[in-house]
């Protein structure tokens, strides 16, 4: 919250983003990228249990047990979805400060997409704890992850106008999609269009959908190569 206001506000005056609705303020773009950013963090972070149950023997005794490995990432990631979307929603009920007005449809949709969000990262998290013996690895791989793809996810600044190199590199990032179909379904209750041109709902939200198929499986079969 110190974040996007700070920062949301002290941009207001002086930037406008390319692309998006006459009168939109920043703090409004900057909305749907803090809360991708608390979706993002509190997944990730959310998976460091499984080094530590590595660290304390607990997660020996899990791989031992009949239980299909699938099943043991799925809870897993269930866990950290169910973290990681409670934290979403208290963000969320913000969104009338920035002047967003939902109705049914944009809610609960809305509520689905970030879910779905959650639930990848929370699997990509897991891809990554799963072959880390120690936190201080896990923290250093994901502080060099995190910030990169959440900054080129379209959060802090649109793909129009940034240099060609720079928007190549935002559309190989899955995270703009998510946050691209995140913000559209904001506003389906309304003729706003906050974003300008960009990746289409439905685009957006088949790649989302391949990369949380992609991370489980990816989570799945490292975990299912684990002996101990």
């Amino acid at each position: 919250m110190v974040f996007w206001i700070l920062i949301g506000s002290g941009l207001s005056a002086s930037f406008q983003p390319s692309g998006t609705a006459d009168g939109l303020s920043y703090i409004e773009y900057f909305y749907p990228g803090i809360v991708v950013l608390v979706l993002l963090f509190t997944s990730i972070f959310a998976t460091i249990s499984v080094v530590n149950d590595r660290r304390e023997g607990f997660l020996q005794g899990i791989l031992v047990a009949p239980v299909p490995r699938w099943r043991i990432v799925f809870a897993q990631a269930l866990g950290g979805t169910t973290l990681s979307l409670l934290q979403g929603v208290l963000l969320l009920i913000l969104a009338p400060m920035t002047g967003i007005r939902f109705g049914a449809a944009s809610l609960f949709t809305t509520l689905g997409v970030m879910a779905l969000l959650a639930f990848g990262l929370t699997n990509l998290g897991l891809l990554i704890a799963w072959r880390m013996d120690s936190t201080q690895g896990f923290h250093a791989i994901m502080n060099l992850l995190l910030i990169p793809i959440w900054l080129l996810s379209g959060a802090f600044f649109p793909s129009t106008g940034v240099p060609g190199w720079l928007e190549w590199t935002m559309k190989f990032n899955p995270l703009t999609y998510g946050l691209a179909v995140f913000r559209q379904s904001l506003y389906l209750d309304t003729t706003v269009k906050a974003i300008g041109e960009g990746p289409t709902w439905a685009f957006s939200m088949l790649i989302t959908g391949l990369f949380c198929a992609l991370t489980f499986v990816g989570a799945m079969l490292t975990a299912s190569a684990q002996t101990n």
